[in-house]
């Protein structure tokens, strides 16, 4: 068996290794490695990603002993398989990761030369010909014409009598690039890829060379999918058939990767040729085997979220489909499939010891499933964004669901207005954010029209008073209760609250939980040296906030440290628990600094007095089985991963709902210290008098956008907060605002920031 003759090859070199030592044999030493490199990039056993990790890892060892100016020859032998490497690596960037391998491709031909290295040079102008076809910077057009001319160039050497199988598998490449190439004529490109392909099923046989076969049906099937002259209907044939040879191959069992992509390219081609009964078949059969291949993955969450949104397309695809067959329900079950699916399958994980958490054992939600979420009051608004538009799913107890459609021009409007309103934000100086703060209004008037919010709402049944958003995506970043609508607010319109959640799925999880009454109140407070000075006033909005708890824990400046939050972090992170205030806590609070780390998600956190608690901190070791509520005052505590296009939902949001929390109320940008401070009051004295939590939060939200100074200036009479925080605002209403009848607080930037993600209640 290969799997197990190469796990026998790894064993030996690393028993070789053991006497082959760097400092006693330094030669043998780096020639081993780059065995032991060339086996791990062959190995089937395993995790994928993992083993090309650790053959980069061999080479590069290698290369600290094999230098070009002491081992020409081996050096550029090392190079050579480090591009392979590199243009198979999992991990890491992949446009980064391709540069790396032209890099290697490129020092090895320094060395292998056609005239002293013949055959070593055409094997490495193959190579750097695959990594020119990926290749993700650079113009696509320019990179394309640099690979016809790197594999042109090896088959120079590479001929049909001398290495065959080498000629053949050029020709397959060059026949790629064609079908792929932008320059020349589109018709002729694609007749010379049809050539190379059965120049080389000449010498790739079945019965010789059955993979390799497989692998080039595929590509012909793509090439005459594809094809301008002659009978599009012969091509069409051709290509079907082409695509099936492959498949009696590239079995499920036997090669499960191929399978599904040759199964991807099948259904697109009955997808794009309107046979949707045959594309929808198909689709099946390759996602099925998708989430056979996740089942697969053990490793880590990173390579379950690149399989994710390897897949993606798959599943927007088969959305598709479904909608065209009127199969719309689903449609929106495939939604959920292609959802954040990791955070689900960590949520099931943590709670797979607890006995209300079985049920959910079948990660796939059907539409029925999430109906039985909702009351006959309750409306979804599911957003989901295709390739060419974006749709809207209402969807409501005892309905099937309501579909609106945008068109690409819609579409087109809404990723402008992403990029001009994230390039501000991001990109303005902090004396300048003011702009952006001013202009937040007609944005997000500008937002409402782009996603015709006025048509949606006009599908929620009238009787429907609580909505809850599903958003997609960048969706995800802005405050869709805050648009304008109806000469109103969005949160106007729905008397029992506007909330959100990130899949059906995780709102089925957390709907499933159980949790106290607030009872028990945790709060980290000023942790950091620059909230000292604005201490005093800060105490009164914890102080008014605690007096509506019987068990009060708060941890105060420089007690609110990471290892007072989780005990033994500093000694061993093996042995860390949780502090018991907080494991016992129905409702925490953190009133500190916030970010979110856009190039690590997983690094993103809250600042505390002596580091930073991480969203890898709290995945790893958070456990809030009695918190309800889990409320993140401060700046960027609900910005989330949008680069994800399988909408992972990657933030600090899912971190709490991940420890069990089964409420995160967060911010979606840097926030105003004072209008927080009266919107976090309000909202806890609104948490007194109801039990729902998305609506507590809406009450207070429109109360800080609504009242004049002189409703604050009455409010302050008669309110539970200390006599120093009254005298504080008392002094802040009447140095910034002169005129009694002002809102202060109108506009979206200081309301309108937080949002709460999950069961609402």
């Amino acid at each position: 068996e290969r799997a197990e003759n190469i796990e026998s090859a790894i064993a030996a070199y690393s028993a070789a290794l053991e006497v082959r030592t760097r400092s006693a044999f330094p030669v043998n030493w780096a020639t081993t490695q780059n065995n032991l490199g060339n086996a791990y990039s062959n190995r089937i056993l395993g995790e994928r990603a993992e083993n090309i990790e650790l053959a980069i890892q061999a080479y590069s060892a290698a290369l600290e002993v094999l230098t070009r100016s002491t081992f020409l020859v081996n050096w550029a032998t090392t190079q050579n398989n480090l591009g392979n490497a590199y243009g198979d690596r999992i991990l890491g960037e992949r446009a980064e990761n391709i540069e790396l391998a032209i890099q290697a491709y490129s020092a090895a031909l320094e060395v292998r030369t056609r005239n002293a290295f013949p055959v070593n040079w055409a094997m490495t102008q193959n190579n750097l010909g695959n990594a020119y076809s990926n290749r993700i910077l650079g113009e696509r057009a320019e990179n394309i014409e640099s690979a016809i001319a790197a594999y042109s160039a090896a088959l120079e050497v590479r001929t049909r009598n001398a290495f065959p199988v080498d000629w053949a598998t050029t020709q397959n490449n060059l026949a790629i690039a064609y079908r792929n190439r932008i320059l020349g004529e589109r018709a002729e490109n694609i007749e010379s890829a049809i050539a190379a392909y059965s120049a080389a099923l000449e010498v790739l046989t079945r019965s010789a060379f059955p993979v390799d076969w497989a692998m080039m049906q595929n590509n012909l099937g793509a090439a005459y999918g594809n094809r301008i002259l002659g009978e599009r209907a012969e091509n069409i044939e051709s290509a079907i058939a082409a695509y099936s040879a492959a498949l009696e191959v590239l079995t499920r069992s036997a090669f499960p990767q191929k399978n599904a992509e040759t199964l991807l390219n099948l259904g697109r081609l009955y997808q794009e040729e309107k046979l949707f009964d045959s594309a929808y078949n198909t689709f099946v059969v390759a996602i099925e085997t998708v989430e056979t291949l996740r089942v697969k993955i053990d490793s880590t969450e990173e390579a379950k979220r690149k399989q994710a949104e390897e897949w993606n397309q798959l599943y927007i695809f088969m959305v598709e489909v479904c909608l065209v067959l009127a199969r719309d329900t689903e449609a929106i079950a495939y939604i959920e499939r292609s959802k954040t699916r990791t955070l689900i399958e960590l949520l099931i994980k943590a709670a797979s010891t607890s006995p209300e958490n079985l049920p959910l054992a079948n990660h796939n939600i059907q539409f029925g499933e999430i109906q039985n979420l909702l009351d006959n009051k309750t409306a979804i608004i599911q957003w989901y964004i295709f390739n060419d538009c974006f749709r809207a799913f209402i969807i409501t107890y005892n309905n099937k669901p309501t579909i609106w459609h945008s068109s690409q021009q819609d579409l087109d409007a809404l990723i402008y207005w992403r990029n001009e309103y994230l390039d501000d934000y991001y990109n303005l100086e902090d004396q300048d954010k003011i702009q952006w703060q001013n202009q937040l209004e007609e944005r997000l008037k500008k937002l409402a029209e782009i996603l015709h919010l006025k048509e949606i709402l006009d599908q929620v049944p009238k009787q429907c008073d609580r909505l809850i958003f599903i958003p997609h995506r960048y969706l995800h970043l802005f405050p869709l209760h805050a648009l304008p609508v109806k000469e109103s607010y969005l949160i106007d319109l729905f008397s029992n609250g506007v909330g959100y959640a990130p899949s059906c799925q995780i709102l089925q999880q957390v709907q499933l939980r159980q949790r106290p009454n607030f009872q028990s109140f945790f709060a980290i407070q000023n942790p950091t040296e620059d909230l000292y000075q604005s201490y005093e006033k800060d105490l009164g909005a914890v102080a008014a906030i605690k007096k509506q708890f019987t068990d009060v824990n708060i941890l105060k400046q420089v007690q609110a440290n990471k290892s007072a939050i989780l005990l033994g972090i500093n000694e061993n992170i093996h042995n860390v628990t949780l502090n018991e205030k907080l494991l016992k806590a129905n409702c925490a609070f953190f009133f500190c600094h916030g970010y979110f780390n856009f190039a690590s998600p997983q690094d993103s956190g809250l600042q505390l007095a002596d580091g930073n608690l991480t969203l890898a901190d709290i995945i790893t070791h958070f456990k809030l089985e009695n918190c309800r509520l889990v409320t993140l005052s401060a700046c960027e505590t609900g910005l989330t991963d949008f680069t994800s296009t399988s909408d992972e939902y990657i933030g600090l949001p899912s971190g709490f709902l991940l420890a069990g929390s089964t409420n995160v109320v967060s911010s979606l940008w840097t926030v105003s210290a004072t209008a927080t401070a009266l919107l976090m009051i309000k909202f806890h004295e609104e948490l007194q008098q109801q039990s729902n939590i998305v609506l507590a939060l809406n009450t207070a939200q429109r109360w800080l956008r609504d009242t004049t100074v002189k409703g604050f200036q009455d409010w302050l009479i008669n309110s539970s907060l200390s006599w120093g925080y009254k005298i504080y605002l008392k002094k802040y209403f009447a140095t910034n605002h002169e005129n009694a009848l002002t809102k202060p607080f109108e506009s979206p930037f200081y309301w309108a920031a937080f949002c709460n993600i999950g069961k609402g209640v």
